[in-house]
């Protein structure tokens, strides 16, 4: 009896072993988290083949990429500082800057003029003319929808007149590539638009699949099975995924407590106040995702007494 209980064990000891290095072995880093994305970038041919791609040439036009510091530099010392996920700049002065985002961001038109036009200045130093300056482009790559009112997947924005469409000028323009809306899989897709389903992979069979059609994906792939294969990388990649995950459930619990403390706000000040400017403020300071500002002035009566007095309610 006592062999037969050792045996079943022994046999479920054996199974686990087995499942767990089949997760090990099945394991793939996803490009949506800006570690790996990142490491891929440094790969020069999937830069030049994904830059390539989002410019509509054939990848051979494409003649060099080069990394380039991913800090934009600070005017004064009341500048905000930039911080890119990849800028490369391309043979001709023409530069590019990538953000993966996973999670919807409430200010990310704003960001990504701001990073857009920061990028654009810094090109010019004191005494250089106004005609050294070259374009600049800044690529968007959301893992949610963006413009929550159509299903298009990709778009490019630029400067043009209202009225008649006529582009002004191509020297600072967008790219917004919505992972989440690419649509079923069709034959003779674009390059740009593989690129993008590779980059919203979510499992090695997808990325398998993918690398059987495309060469340049097949590239990517092998790149992507090294990265996952590296347990440094791997450690690096888990430890920015844990990041990422604790910084969503800080922002989740602080919009939580900042809606506590908003209704503490209303009931306790509605009188003297009034409910209406408090819901205002609270409003004003959830858009700009002020959320420890709400809690402050919560506790804070000074404090809150300066905000309502900061938005002029």
């Amino acid at each position: 009896m006592r062999k037969t209980r050792k045996s079943v064990s022994t046999k479920k000891e054996i199974s686990q072993c087995k499942t767990a290095k089949e997760k090990q072995e099945d394991f793939i880093m996803l490009p949506t988290v800006d570690f790996c994305f990142k490491e891929l970038m440094q790969n020069d041919n999937i830069r030049k083949n994904i830059i390539a791609a989002l410019l509509n040439v054939p990848s051979s036009e494409v003649e060099s990429t080069e990394l380039m510091p991913t800090i934009l530099r600070k005017e004064s010392k009341d500048d905000k500082y930039g911080i890119l996920d990849v800028r490369v700049k391309l043979k001709d002065g023409e530069q590019i800057d990538f953000e993966m985002q996973v999670e919807a961001f409430d200010c990310w038109a704003n960001r990504s003029v701001y990073y857009l036009s920061k990028m654009y200045a810094s090109e010019i130093k004191e005494g250089e003319g106004y005609d050294c300056l070259k374009k600049c482009i800044h690529v968007s790559i959301l893992a949610y929808d963006h413009f929550r009112d159509d299903k298009e997947c990709y778009r490019r924005i630029a400067f043009c007149d209202t009225k008649t469409g006529k582009e002004y000028t191509d020297l600072m323009e967008m790219h917004i590539l919505e992972l989440s809306k690419l649509p079923p899989e069709e034959k003779n897709e674009t390059s740009l638009l593989q690129w993008m389903r590779f980059l919203g992979g979510k499992t090695r069979k997808d990325f398998e699949e993918m690398a059987k059609k495309n060469s340049e994906l097949e590239e990517a792939y092998d790149v992507l099975d090294k990265l996952s294969a590296d347990e440094k990388k791997r450690l690096e990649y888990e430890t920015r995924q844990r990041a990422i995950r604790d910084y969503n459930i800080g922002m989740l619990t602080a919009e939580r407590r900042g809606i506590e403390a908003g209704r503490k706000i209303g009931r306790e000040e509605g009188e003297t106040l009034g409910v209406s400017r408090i819901n205002q403020l609270i409003l004003e300071l959830s858009k700009l995702g002020r959320t420890d500002d709400i809690v402050k002035a919560a506790a804070d009566k000074e404090y809150q007494e300066k905000l309502l007095k900061e938005f002029d309610l």
